[in-house]
């Protein structure tokens, strides 16, 4: 006598893959997806790809992506940010701020290093050096 049955599965058994981001661009980060949108804080302890919409502050001890369709309006405070969209606020890090090619950033940057690459648009400073800290 078997103690279970097994019965085929009817029809799909897995959501159709529409409009998923390239996970190889940020492997095994959190995700906020087109379409999201949060008024409020964010915060995130290792890995995040921001690809809707935040209107407030993002704070963090790891790495954000702004994806390409993302708008960020309020700071940034992270180890790293790589901008690939839209930010309206100040951008702090204790690492690296690299700025992709068709960004845009309205705001100032705090940051040891600050990569920016063609056709990224910045307006604002920056204040670039070897110091680590993370304003509060």
């Amino acid at each position: 006598m078997q103690p279970f049955t097994h019965f085929p599965p009817r029809g799909r058994t897995e959501p159709p893959e529409t409009n998923r981001p390239d996970p190889s661009v940020v492997p095994s980060a959190a995700l906020l997806s087109r379409g999201v949108s949060i008024k409020g804080s964010v915060k995130f302890l290792n890995e995040l790809l921001l690809d809707g919409e935040v209107d407030g502050t993002i704070s963090s001890p790891g790495t954000l992506t702004i994806g390409e369709q993302a708008r960020v309006r309020g700071d940034i405070r992270t180890k790293s940010v790589n901008v690939r969209g839209t930010v309206e606020g100040n951008i702090f890090v204790t690492e690296r701020c690299e700025l992709q090619a068709n960004c845009t950033v309205r705001g100032d940057i705090e940051a040891p290093r600050v990569v920016v690459n063609e056709n990224a648009t910045f307006l604002g400073s920056a204040k670039i050096g070897a110091g680590k800290s993370l304003p509060a």
